[in-house]
Parts: C-alpha cells; sequence; structure tokens
C-alpha cells in the first residue's frame, strides 16, 4: 500500500459540477449521467441498475472476496403537495430538512414540460405587511410555500403552466469556495463524498496501482429517502465503506479536518474489523483522524444490511457544519478522506474466509478481551 496524491483541484472541480446539477432523490437521472460520463473519461467500467444506481468496478489481482466503496448522489429537496388559490404551490420535504432552511431559498421547479424557477417563503412573509407577527408564526412545512417566478395569481394560472401536484423541487446549492479552504452549500452530502471517493478512484488509474482484490466504486440514488446501496451489491462483496459527512455540532467528536470514522450510529455499531482496518490505516500513513458516534443518523450501511447483504461495513465521514442546511465543510477534510480511501483500496481483504458466505469455524476472527 502506498499513499498517493490526490488531485484537489479535481477534486474540486467535480464537486461543483455535482453541485450544479439538480438530484433530489427520484429526480436523479442527470447526476448519474454526469458520473457516468466522468467514469467514461477515466476509463473505468461500470453497470447501472435499472433506476440508476452506479456500480463501477477496479480489477484486482483476485476476483473475491472484493469490496465496494459507497458514496451517494441524490439530495434533499422537495415535491409539490398542492396547487394553492393563491398561484402559490404547497411542498412537502425530500428526504428529512427543516422548513426553516427552506425558507428564502431559490429553487428550481421541474414539470412534465419545462422547469421554472421560484423562491419557498413563509406564509406571511412581508415585515411591511405583517409587522410583529413574522416573528410569531408558526414553523414548518405546512407554514412555507413556493412562489414562483411566473405571471401566476390563481390555480387556473397554475394548471396552464402545466404544473401539477408531485412535480419536483430542487433546491440552489449556492456553492462559495474560500480562500481559506472552506466549502459552504447545500449539499455537501454527499455530493463533496462522491468528489472525493471519484478523485481517489482518479488517483488510483493514473498511478497505475495494482490492486489486491476487485474494488466496487459505488455511487447511489436513494440515501436520503431510506433505501441507498440496498440494490447495487452483488454477494462477492465482503467490506463495505460508505463516505458520508460527519456532524461537527456541540456534543459530537467530528471534525471539519481530517477524517471522521464513525464507530457507531443509530442503526447500530458498525463492524468491529473493519472500523479498526480503517483507524490503523489512518495511523500508519497518518492521516488525521478522530472517531465519533452519531445517535440521529444512517447511511448506505444501514440500507445494505437491512436489505440482507452480509457484509462488514464502516462508515468514514468529512466534518460538517450544520447538516441537511446551508452546510460547510473544509477543503482538507475531503483531502484526507480521499487519501484514506485510496489506500483502503489497495488494502487486502480483512479475511480470506470471507469470500464465502458460509464457512466454517476455522479462521473467524475475534475481538481484543
Amino acid at each position: 500500500m502506498k499513499h498517493l496524491r490526490i488531485d484537489t483541484e479535481y477534486l474540486l472541480d467535480i464537486l461543483l459540477k455535482l453541485l450544479f446539477t439538480p438530484s433530489p432523490a427520484g429526480y436523479t437521472d442527470r447526476v448519474v449521467h454526469l458520473i457516468c460520463e466522468e467514469l467514461e473519461r477515466l476509463d473505468v467500467p461500470f453497470e447501472l441498475t435499472r433506476r440508476g444506481a452506479i456500480r463501477a468496478t477496479l480489477k484486482g489481482e483476485n476476483e473475491r472476496p472484493n469490496k465496494a466503496i459507497v458514496a451517494h448522489i441524490d439530495t434533499l429537496g422537495a415535491m409539490v403537495k398542492a396547487l394553492k388559490p393563491n398561484g402559490r404551490l404547497q411542498l412537502v420535504p425530500i428526504g428529512h430538512w427543516n422548513s426553516r432552511f427552506a425558507e428564502g431559498a431559490r429553487c428550481t421547479l421541474f414539470t412534465d414540460i419545462g422547469q421554472h424557477r421560484g423562491t419557498i417563503l413563509p406564509l406571511k412573509a412581508s415585515g411591511h405587511t405583517f409587522g410583529p407577527e413574522i416573528d410569531k408564526q408558526e414553523g414548518g412545512w405546512d407554514h412555507v410555500e413556493f412562489r414562483i417566478d411566473e405571471r401566476v395569481f390563481e390555480l387556473q394560472d397554475l394548471l396552464h403552466l402545466g404544473v401539477h401536484v408531485g412535480d419536483f423541487v430542487a433546491i440552489d446549492t449556492s456553492p462559495e469556495v474560500t480562500a481559506t479552504g472552506f466549502i459552504n452549500a447545500r449539499h455537501l452530502d454527499d455530493k463533496a463524498g462522491a468528489a472525493l471517493l471519484m478523485a481517489a478512484v482518479k488517483a488510483v488509474k493514473e498511478n497505475d496501482v495494482r490492486l489486491p482484490v476487485d474494488c466496487h466504486p459505488l455511487f447511489t440514488i436513494s440515501e436520503e429517502v431510506g433505501s441507498g446501496a440496498s440494490a447495487a451489491l452483488h454477494k462477492d462483496v465482503a467490506e463495505m465503506l460508505t463516505i458520508d459527512n460527519g456532524t461537527t455540532a456541540p456534543g459530537q467528536n467530528s471534525s471539519e479536518f481530517g477524517s471522521t470514522i464513525c464507530m457507531a450510529d443509530m442503526s447500530g455499531p458498525f463492524d468491529y474489523h473493519l472500523t479498526h482496518r480503517i483507524i490503523q490505516i489512518c495511523q500508519e500513513f497518518q492521516i488525521p483522524h478522530q472517531r465519533d458516534v452519531f445517535k440521529y443518523y444512517r447511511s448506505d450501511s444501514a440500507a445494505a444490511l437491512e436489505a440482507g447483504n452480509d457484509v462488514r461495513t464502516a462508515l468514514v465521514t468529512f466534518g460538517i457544519d450544520a447538516s441537511h442546511g446551508y452546510e460547510r465543510i473544509h477543503q482538507e477534510a475531503l483531502e484526507s478522506v480521499a487519501e484514506l480511501v485510496a489506500i483502503y483500496m489497495q488494502s487486502p481483504p480483512l479475511y480470506a474466509r470471507d469470500r464465502f458466505e458460509m464457512g466454517p469455524r476455522a479462521g473467524f476472527p475475534t475481538v481484543p478481551g
């Protein structure tokens, strides 16, 4: 195993391309094509599931037991719940996010025949009209509406535009990269993960690294609504490393710098042996890292296990401030996680017996105690 240089310019470029490609869960075809085009450019073979999850393959010296590394390319968003008499739209969220982060957001509405720009606003949005009432109104998705940037004043105007219940709304990401290395945007969860995974793939390809076993970069399309990596795996995968965001908030041990290894989330502990292999790599190659536990969090790993895949899972994260809101990360964390991922791709499988779904006791590991 060797430390590979990550092309940070490429990482940032692909991240911005992803951020400017709308992909709320359920409306992900455009971003799927973007990733596929990039994999083709890097000469990495891949397959698609029926709905568009991507399974790429970096060939190794052995086919099994192989490993997968997963990031998701779907995001939060909204959907039209009702057309209102005043020409505005009632919304419901796609994925779990608070409406206070939606208030004031610029958005794109996708109808069957076109797209329209607009803004999500609280029901009482004008201080000049409602005065102190705007500070007293209730929060929640029932108390916001979508104002479309068209000449619409009543429900009939919306119908003439071709607006329907169930139309998708994508939230502008509004990215900004500062001179100090901070990246601010919506949907860094998990487009930053997808970008750093692509950067790690590029590093492995350009350095012509020989991998011990097949490695499958996966890009899932429904993590924000729970199903995530439930469909893109195959039975030869013994280890799966998930890349996602870590929450840098009071009471958490995550950081916007280095790699954060998640030991457990709301679905339970991650695989002891794979998690400690990831920690060992960080220690051996001097990758800054910390450990954390997330109480209100689940990822592609949970979806894979709940779908019946008997696979060892681990979760490595880049620290995000204000997750599921207007998020902030630091480029240093993306570099650290990409370096870690590129080294993990080169690592041998944890246990030879893992090439079989079922086997004898011989070769089965034990935890220290």
